[in-house]
């Protein structure tokens, strides 16, 4: 088992807060962040948002998606990180909520990596913005036969 597997098994704590349409979502010390935005989404009934954030991670799984071969090469991230870029969003897949994040984060010699964001574990705190829209946007395969999982529109 990875040690990203390993995380996505632990449960998150998250606190957090609704201002009308937005959520103001705080990840600490240990968490999990991909996992704790899966299982917020689920238990707020979110469908159709956009996430965003910042924070501090000691690991990251990131990927880039290989149109050709249809599939992510991934890399384990570990060490200090500071995430300065955390965006995507939620939809639905299935039935269930479905995340598309992408991330860029700086280390300790200033040099800043990223990619399709697969799992995180926050090392200070994680300040995370969701902003639901009225609706839902399903997923399905695309017609274009790249593999991916584009809006259903």
């Amino acid at each position: 088992m990875s040690i990203a597997e390993e995380f996505i098994l632990e449960e998150v704590f998250m606190k957090y807060k609704k201002f009308g349409e937005h959520y103001v979502i705080r990840f600490d010390r240990g968490e999990e962040l991909v996992k704790g935005l899966l299982d917020f989404s689920e238990k707020e009934g979110v469908r159709l948002g956009i996430v965003s954030g910042i924070g501090a991670a000691d690991f990251m799984d990131v990927g880039l998606y290989s149109v050709e071969e249809k599939e992510y090469h991934s890399v384990e991230l570990r060490g200090e990180m500071e995430i300065t870029a955390l965006n995507g969003n939620i939809t639905e897949m299935e039935g269930k909520p479905y995340l598309h994040l992408h991330i860029s984060a700086g280390n300790s010699k200033m040099q800043v990596q990223g990619g399709h964001l697969r799992a995180l574990r926050i090392s200070g705190t994680g300040e995370v913005f969701v902003t639901v829209i009225e609706g839902t946007v399903g997923r399905e395969k695309d017609e274009k036969g790249t593999g991916l999982n584009v809006f259903s529109l």
